[in-house]
């Protein structure tokens, strides 16, 4: 064998994961965003729903310029000031008085809000009030064992699932006992798929979702949608803006969506539903928060159940793409299609946008071979 042929078969390439796990151990990092107390310990038992920190967040803080309204000196405010600087206030309280000809005339300011003074400024003549603060907890999303504290932040739960990463996704955390309500890819995902007792459920369809059927799934109270495409019109009509390149998970849909192939008219991978249909009646945890840019964010489907891993399976991952590996196309012409790793040619090759760079020579599921810049595919982890 010739040595150049010898580097193309030994050859191997690092790209980023899709992962497609029926069984995985998955570990959730949960934290706060500003420090406070954590409720559980290490080796805890937590439902998806258990509280496992707290912290209180300050309120919002608002300015009122006191010497202005009352029409004094800034320096003369602690005079006409009624209240103190720690002195809880309601909203519409009279807060400083100015008074005049012996009394006969007076003008009063206001709090704005309810809260606390939290500073008055001889300089300015301001006065900043905080709103009372607001209470703020982080849950475990998934059921499982706390396996670390993260101290005053939160901490780390483990749980045996599948797990199933999709494409695109909006709408945050959510949960629900998971149905299949299509198994046929040539089935559009229409209003008819969803039922009037799918309140609180996270629907699959392998196909392509219509704006109708997600808005009947929204009247019914249906928790999540998971489908095989859908349309970017769709998308928008949805959303009722168009969405920008960033990062999804704080739309006010009420539901969380998530795509397990792409935009259009896309059948969702066999085994991808395969892992739907197996689990059928269990408790998906999902998240269809996505980011595209650096630091990418995958929307995900938890499906905790008892069976546990047997062996690490991270290894084709990490050691990245060969011969054999599983990928999917996730650029136009081959976009949404599978298949698996044949060669990765050493020589660097001319693509359409006539600039050189290294490939993929692929052999998709309907048998043809095709070859695709190594950045237009990723790795799918089965």
């Amino acid at each position: 064998m010739a040595s150049s042929e010898k580097s193309a078969v030994e050859a191997h390439a690092y790209t980023p994961g899709l992962k497609i796990k029926r069984i995985l151990k998955v570990e959730k990092v949960r934290r706060l965003t500003i420090p406070g107390r954590v409720l559980v310990r290490e080796g805890d038992a937590v439902d998806y729903s258990t509280i496992i920190a707290e912290t209180m967040m300050p309120g919002n803080p608002h300015i009122v310029n006191v010497a202005a309204e009352l029409g004094i000196l800034s320096q003369d405010i602690d005079e006409y000031m009624k209240k103190k600087v720690g002195d809880k206030i309601s909203r519409g309280e009279p807060i400083a008085e100015f008074k005049a000809l012996f009394g006969l005339w007076k003008k009063l300011a206001y709090s704005p809000v309810d809260g606390t003074i939290e500073n008055i400024s001889p300089v300015s003549g301001q006065v900043i009030f905080r709103e009372a603060p607001v209470p703020l907890s982080i849950d475990a999303y998934v059921p499982g064992q706390v396996v670390k504290v993260l101290e005053k932040e939160g901490g780390v739960i483990e749980t045996n699932a599948a797990f199933v990463q999709g494409i695109f996704g909006i709408g945050g955390e959510s949960h629900g006992q998971l149905r299949v309500a299509i198994s046929d890819p040539k089935e559009k995902f229409t209003e008819r798929f969803i039922e009037e007792d799918d309140e609180g459920k996270v629907v699959v369809g392998c196909s392509m979702v219509t704006k109708e059927a997600l808005d009947r799934a929204i009247k019914v109270g249906v928790k999540g949608i998971i489908a095989g495409g859908i349309r970017d019109i769709d998308l928008e009509a949805l959303l009722g803006y168009e969405l920008g390149v960033g990062i999804t998970g704080q739309e006010e849909t009420g539901i969380s969506l998530i795509v397990t192939e792409g935009f259009g008219e896309m059948a969702m991978n066999p085994r991808t539903l395969k892992i739907f249909e197996e689990f059928e009646g269990y408790l998906a945890c999902i998240n269809g928060s996505t980011q595209i840019r650096a630091g990418v964010i995958r929307p995900e489907v938890i499906i905790p159940h008892r069976e546990v891993e047997e062996k690490m399976t991270s290894d084709e991952l990490s050691s990245g793409m060969r011969p054999g590996t599983p990928i999917r196309i996730i650029r136009q012409p081959y976009f949404g299609h599978l298949g698996r790793v044949v060669s990765l040619p050493v020589e660097l090759q001319t693509v359409e946008m006539e600039s050189k760079v290294r490939v993929v020579e692929v052999e998709l599921e309907d048998g043809r071979r095709v070859v695709v810049p190594r950045a237009n595919v990723e790795i799918i982890e089965i």
